[in-house]
């Protein structure tokens, strides 16, 4: 029986909750942008070589991101992090829906597509302009260019991030796994973490993933459809 009054609470979500609002897929067969592959381009090597193919490549994606809307799934997370005493959000996606539904302090372990960041400086902003004035963008303190504040291929990520993930899963009595593979590291493990630690896990995503069999309750559906039947079945009265 899950019981969210147990402890806090952990939600891990991935590209399937963002695909539910039609942001596209941008790896595999569907990702090729002017025969480019995200590995091609998401890289510092191409960012040294041609900033301005990477911001194109960046402001194709903002663009087609911006037109799109939070969907029930985001939404009912953002309810549960106004609901639930202790309840943190971690995303593997850098769309900013979580946001745009509401949700705060979300753990966002690849960055977000709209912060830029200089990399000359320590300037640090959100941008949402699209198209924005000039590529690639120029620092508005040094005049250094700018790039997408995102984790890139051979990059490590945000240790302040992950430091606080890997906390959030070890301290949680519940982990909800939304819409996410279960196999890109290390986000992957995080639910491991949770297991150990005694939590109960419930997977919500239309296709088995290595994690379904030791999951508590698996959700066949996709999130946006049963995230918000579960939450009010579940929801603390």
């Amino acid at each position: 029986m899950i019981d969210l009054t147990r402890g806090p609470v952990t939600a891990l979500t991935g590209a399937g909750v963002s695909a539910e609002s039609g942001v596209p897929v941008f790896r595999g067969e569907e990702g090729l942008w002017r025969n480019y592959r995200p590995e091609e381009l998401a890289t510092p090597d191409a960012f040294r070589r041609n900033p301005r193919l990477v911001w194109e490549w960046y402001e194709w994606r903002r663009e087609l991101i911006g037109a799109r809307s939070p969907n029930p799934a985001h939404e009912t997370l953002a309810t549960m992090d106004k609901t639930l005493p202790d309840f943190t959000l971690i995303t593997q996606n850098v769309d900013g829906l979580h946001q745009a539904a509401g949700s705060e302090s979300v753990l966002e372990v690849h960055g977000n597509i709209w912060r830029v960041r200089c990399t000359a400086c320590p300037y640090l902003s959100e941008d949402h302009r699209v198209p924005l004035p000039e590529l690639p963008p120029r620092c508005p303190e040094c005049g250094g260019l700018l790039r997408p504040d995102v984790v890139w291929f051979g990059e490590s990520l945000s240790q302040e991030v992950l430091d606080a993930a890997w906390a959030a899963a070890a301290g949680c009595q519940t982990m909800l796994v939304i819409g996410t593979s279960a196999v890109v590291q290390p986000a992957a493990s995080l639910p491991m973490v949770a297991l150990r630690n005694g939590a109960q896990l419930i997977e919500f995503n239309p296709a088995e993933t290595p994690l379904s069999r030791q999951a508590d309750d698996v959700i066949r559906a996709p999130a946006g459809e049963a995230l918000p039947t579960w939450w009010a079945a579940h929801r603390p009265t």
